[in-house]
Parts: C-alpha cells; sequence; structure tokens
C-alpha cells in the first residue's frame, strides 16, 4: 500500500520536470549535430520525464483510483524512448558515420549530473503516491544508469573503437531499461487500481 504524500512532493515533482525539459533542449540539439542515436534516445527520454513528472503534478490530487490509471497511462509513455531508439538506429544503420566523441561524452556528464539530481530529490518519496511516484523515481534512476553508459560509449568511441557501435549499443539499452520501468509501473498502477473502491 502506497504511503501518502508529503506536501514537499509536488513542488519536487514540478523542479524535475522543469529540469527534464530544459536538458531535452539541450541534449536534442547536440545528438542532432553529430549524429548521435544514444542521445537522441536519450532526449526523447528528458521529453518523456517531462511529461510523466508534470502529468504526476496534476495527478496528486485526483482520487486513488484515477492516480492508477494516470499510472497505467504513464507506463505507455515510458515507451517513448524505445521507439525513439528504433528510429534513430534504422537511420544510422542506413548512414554509418561514428558520433563525435566529446560532445558525445560531455553530453552524457550534463545528463547524468541532471537525472542524478532528480532521483536524489525523488529518492524520499518513491513510495508515495503508489504507481506515480515510482514512475518518477524509476525514469531519473533508469536515465542516470543511461548516462553512464553514455559516457562510456563517447569514451570507447575516442580510444578504442571508432565507430557507430558503441552509441547503438547504449541506445539499445536505453530502450531496453525503459521497457523494464513501463512493466513495473503498469504492474503497480495495476495492482492500485484492483485495490481502489
Amino acid at each position: 500500500m502506497p504511503s501518502p504524500a508529503s506536501p514537499a512532493l509536488r513542488p519536487a515533482v514540478l523542479i524535475v520536470a522543469a529540469a527534464n525539459l530544459a536538458y531535452f533542449g539541450v541534449e536534442f540539439v547536440v545528438a542532432l549535430s553529430i549524429g548521435s542515436v544514444s542521445l537522441l534516445a536519450d532526449s526523447a527520454d528528458f521529453l518523456e520525464d517531462f511529461a510523466v513528472n508534470l502529468l504526476i503534478f496534476l495527478g496528486l490530487a485526483w482520487s486513488a483510483r484515477s492516480r492508477a490509471r494516470l499510472g497505467m497511462a504513464l507506463s505507455v509513455i515510458l515507451l517513448a524512448p524505445a521507439m525513439a531508439f528504433l528510429w534513430t538506429a534504422w537511420r544510422k544503420l542506413a548512414a554509418p558515420v561514428p558520433p563525435d566523441a566529446l560532445p558525445l561524452t560531455l553530453t552524457g556528464l550534463g545528463a547524468l549530473t541532471v537525472n542524478l539530481g532528480c532521483a536524489l530529490l525523488l529518492a524520499t518519496h518513491r513510495h508515495a503516491s503508489g504507481s506515480l511516484t515510482k514512475a518518477a523515481f524509476y525514469s531519473a534512476r533508469n536515465d542516470a544508469v543511461a548516462n553512464v553508459a553514455i559516457i562510456a560509449a563517447g569514451l570507447v568511441t575516442a580510444y578504442l573503437w571508432p565507430s557507430i557501435w558503441p552509441d547503438l549499443i547504449v541506445g539499445l539499452g536505453i530502450a531496453l531499461l525503459n521497457l523494464d520501468a513501463a512493466r513495473e509501473v503498469w504492474q503497480a498502477a495495476r495492482e492500485e487500481h484492483a485495490a481502489s473502491p
């Protein structure tokens, strides 16, 4: 059973939404300029996180049943980065030029900073309001893991293997992380929906 939300949860979720929207713009521009599959998938993830956190901010005032329904909708939104990966991977395979390693690494480091800050802000609230806060916390946590992998892909591309494959492999990993998060949020939301009056 989810614990009640603290009064600090709504402002925290709004801060996380704003941070995700801001870094989406940064990462999207860099991804397009260097042709990075992993950064483009991650920028779609930032946009998805903005939408998730904004919906959570609004949904926290709703009934338990309505929040459970919103949790199910959010689990579907968590699939957006996987779709972005498929599209960008197809384009990258058609034009196999490795991304510029330095901007890839530095942008991944910036994304890691943003996502760690968001995950820390949400960590104390992850058991409140059930699937909603679980969705926000899992998104931030998974994103931080993905950003470490993006940094590693940049370093591998620069020093060990100058090809498209480190970037593509990390993009696939980001897609798989989000598929798993979507499954967990869907299950939690279904349980809440069944338990609510």
